[in-house]
């Protein structure tokens, strides 16, 4: 059914159908809007789900690792300061295999204070074990959900994983979206199917103490199940699409890029607008394209090398920054590329919240034929003196 929602309003709508049997989340600008209705919902037995009432994002990731620990399908939100406060039991939850499944409303990290979007909070957990799944708009923030815990929950992936949107430009804005109804959902989603739990009659142990001899082991693990959800994303999206209609079978997506000589790289809510420069840029007689990145954990090296195969110069737009290095997609990209001989040129952009206009697209473009890169794009000078 095709209603026009608030983002947050539409991913708590599609959380809610996906029968979480517990929620523990605090609020934090700008997902607060995603809690306060599922709470609404528990409250009015809308749903099925007990909802906890924590003191910090801590306490609220740890409430759901013991629940999914215990067999039940859980779910929570944050973003910015609050995922930083979560980050030893993100790793707790990939370290045990825990199908948890948390929205990222993604927000620029302090100091110093910024409410505005940009996505350094997800890309800094980007090494914890969690799949990374990035929507372009409300759409797609809605239907990644029904995805992520079909593939979380897969026993042949059994991780907790990131459904990121950005905050505000996607959470705060209305936008049309067709809402699955209690019977799809349930459809496509099983009910949660636990590998194993705690039981007192069966006991087992989560997160022991590991030995030298056995931790490496352990990492390597999750490493082989985040390869396996290379595929296992693309089986889940297809069946999705053949079900509903909207595809999401692919870890990356195409605009354009059949006869492109520059492609743009993306990730998020930016690739609209990249899309509209693209066109304008196609009227002019400019053969460029946008690659967006739907899945940056486990990264597709594979499909990036292939969809970039035919053009001769890439820029990659990153709202976020390894400190001391480049943006985070703009040295994934150059490793996938690497003796392809494209020429890859990344640009931090549009951090803590700063606009993205058609014509600083247009400019980048022209930057990376040019072979200007690496580069934070539109920095103020007179700022820094």
């Amino acid at each position: 059914m095709l209603e026009i929602m608030e983002g947050s309003h539409a991913v708590a709508e599609a959380v809610g159908r996906c029968r979480p049997q517990v929620i523990a989340a605090y609020p934090i600008t700008p997902q607060t809007h995603i809690v306060e209705a599922l709470a609404d919902m528990a409250a009015n037995c809308e749903i099925d789900a007990d909802y906890i009432t924590v003191e910090s994002e801590f306490s609220a990731l740890s409430a759901c690792l013991g629940a999914s620990a215990a067999g039940s399908r859980v779910y929570s939100a944050t973003t910015s300061q609050g995922l930083a406060l979560m980050f030893e039991v993100c790793f707790n939850c990939a370290g045990m295999r825990l199908p948890v499944v948390m929205s990222i409303v993604n927000r620029a990290m302090g100091a110093p204070l910024s409410i505005w979007n940009d996505q350094q909070d997800s890309i800094s957990l980007r090494d914890s074990g969690w799949l990374q799944l990035y929507a372009e708009d409300n759409q797609e923030a809605t239907d990644l959900h029904y995805l992520a815990y079909k593939v979380a929950e897969d026993h042949r992936i059994l991780l907790p994983s990131f459904v990121c949107f950005d905050g505000f430009i996607l959470s705060h804005t209305y936008e049309p979206v067709d809402t699955l109804t209690q019977e799809q959902a349930d459809s496509y989603l099983p009910p949660f199917r636990p590998y194993q739990r705690l039981d007192a009659a069966d006991p087992v142990s989560f997160g022991l103490f590991a030995s030298p001899d056995y931790y490496m082991e352990f990492r390597y693990a999750i490493d082989q199940a985040l390869d396996k959800a290379r595929s296992v994303i693309p089986e889940a999206g297809k069946e999705f699409n053949e079900m509903f209609g909207r595809d999401y079978s692919g870890l990356v997506e195409e605009y354009r890029l059949d006869d492109a000589d520059v492609a743009i790289v993306a990730m998020g809510s930016i690739c609209g607008t990249v899309k509209d420069a693209i066109d304008e840029m196609r009227d002019a007689g400019k053969r460029v394209g946008l690659l967006k990145i739907r899945c940056f954990r486990p990264f597709p090296h594979k499909e990036v090398r292939k969809a970039l195969s035919g053009v001769t110069t890439v820029a990659v737009l990153d709202k976020n920054v390894s400190l001391g290095s480049r943006g985070a997609a703009a040295l994934e990209v150059r490793d996938a590329l690497y003796g392809s001989g494209v020429s890859v040129q990344g640009y931090i952009i549009g951090l803590g919240g700063r606009d993205v206009r058609k014509r600083d697209i247009a400019s980048v473009v022209a930057k990376a034929e040019a072979g200007e890169g690496d580069i934070y794009y539109g920095l103020r000078q007179e700022v820094l003196r």
